[in-house]
């Protein structure tokens, strides 16, 4: 069972695969699932034909939140989040963290709104390509937070049908 250590209990006997769970249990379900993973980059940009602040070289700390859905595989897992965060590092933070955005990012102004659709559209691209497909992975949502109080957002079903 376990002892009490300080008002912990102390697991002496971890369960074993094979004597206490089977494999086949390790699939609890047939649900689709979403799973969230959040990033934070800071980035320095302007905005073009805008009269207001944002027209002058500034920086932003911003927050991306994913919202991922998916099958469970066969021990229970839609996607590792460190898969989600592979991605994130090696395929979109490298055009985002400690950049002038302006230059990494496609020719476009640098909204939110704009670079949230980007940033939907390359973990969408890079979800097609891994294994995690075949459990039908896909992207619900990508939310850009500019400031702690303004984000902007794109769905999977906005950007399918438009």
């Amino acid at each position: 069972m376990g002892k009490d250590f300080f008002g912990f209990r102390i697991v002496e006997d971890l369960q074993k695969l094979d004597r206490d769970i089977k494999k086949d249990e390790l699939k609890y379900h047939h649900k689709r699932v979403l799973v969230s993973k959040e990033f934070t980059f800071d980035a320095a940009h302007h905005l073009h034909c805008y009269e207001g602040k944002c027209k002058n070289l500034h920086g932003h700390t911003y927050k991306v939140i994913f919202g991922i859905s998916g099958f469970v595989n066969e021990i229970g897992l839609v996607i590792d989040f460190g898969d989600i965060k592979e991605i994130w590092k090696e395929e979109i933070e490298i055009y985002l963290d400690h950049r002038y955005i302006n230059e990494t990012l496609p020719n476009m102004n640098t909204t939110a709104e704009n670079m949230v659709v980007w940033i939907y559209e390359k973990m969408k691209e890079s979800l097609s390509n891994r294994p995690e497909k075949k459990n039908g992975v896909q992207v619900e949502f990508v939310r850009l937070y500019e400031t702690p109080t303004s984000y902007a957002e794109a769905r999977r079903e906005w950007m399918e049908i438009e």
